[in-house]
């Protein structure tokens, strides 16, 4: 499983009725693929996962499996706090044609890093494709530590993990722990730039549904040694990045892909959409990309 530089955390594409909108859904991978993602992760909460029914999960990543058609992998959100479900959803995903599961840390019920550890290695050995681990503490309620994720890393199916602790330093331990084959991506945009210093891989990323291209830019830079040219990317993105975060996710990525004419609709409760004249969130987006234009 290689992830490439750029997975997206897709939004899942909804109808003007609420229901999941599979030919959007074909059309935004189009768009992504376009734009620089190399990697597709469906059924993250960035497509409203606790949302769904299993069914709209299931015919939902087998639309995008489809449509994707080979081109880059298609990694399937499968975690919760309830290991059996998990195993079930990642076993699914599995005979669906997925090529890989991404686990989230389970969510409100806090187990400690013996029960993460019990809880990831009993999915993992339920499946044969490879894991994404995803460590979101300010959801979750609890942090995977670094020892953890490197203890995980020894099993054989689990190859990379999603980090959006915030935490450098923690992320610096795991790459230090882990082999050369092991991925480490950002689960926050914002640290892009900053885990592929030392020695990151990428980024697990929301705003590459509107800035891939941009994003792709900056990293590219880094890796060619620009480092100067990579952080004017940097810093021309930071504002961006923030704007798709300044409302619950994905409300303000859904507002910035529907107004750029990629049709995703809205929201399902208990999220609210952004409003039509949304104030600052244009302004943003046309001065990041009047700055990536001087740039290029």
């Amino acid at each position: 499983m290689r992830l490439g530089r750029i997975g997206t955390a897709m939004v899942a594409p909804f109808s003007q009725e609420g229901t999941v909108d599979l030919a959007a859904a074909a059309s935004l991978v189009e768009h992504l693929l376009s734009t620089g993602t190399d990697s597709l992760i469906v059924n993250g909460t960035t497509g409203e996962s606790p949302t769904l029914t299993e069914q709209e999960k299931e015919e939902l990543l087998a639309g995008v499996i489809d449509a994707a058609d080979n081109r880059v992998p298609v990694i399937a959100g499968a975690g919760s706090n309830d290991t059996a479900a998990s195993i079930r959803a990642a076993q699914r995903a599995e005979e669906i044609g997925a090529d890989g599961v991404m686990l989230v840390v389970p969510y409100y019920n806090k187990p400690d890093q013996q029960g993460l550890y019990a809880h990831f290695k009993a999915i993992a050995e339920s499946i044969s494709i490879p894991v994404l681990l995803y460590n979101i503490p300010g959801r979750s309620g609890v942090n995977m530590t670094a020892e953890t994720v490197i203890r995980l890393s020894k099993i054989d199916n689990i190859r990379a993990v999603k980090e959006a602790s915030g935490d450098l330093e923690q992320m610096a331990d795991i790459i230090a722990g882990t082999d050369e084959e092991f991925m480490v991506y950002s689960g926050d945009d914002a640290l892009t730039l900053p885990l592929l210093a030392i020695g990151g891989d990428g980024v697990i990323s929301v705003t590459s549904h509107i800035a891939g291209c941009e994003i792709q830019q900056m990293i590219s830079a880094f890796q060619d040694g620009r480092n100067g040219l990579a952080a004017e990317w940097h810093r021309t993105l930071l504002p961006l990045f923030g704007a798709v975060f300044s409302k619950p996710n994905p409300v303000p990525v859904k507002y910035f892909l529907n107004r750029a004419g990629i049709p995703v609709g809205g929201v399902r409760l208990p999220l609210i959409g952004a409003s039509p004249s949304e104030p600052g969130l244009d302004a943003v987006y046309e001065s990041m990309k009047a700055a990536a234009r001087r740039l290029i």
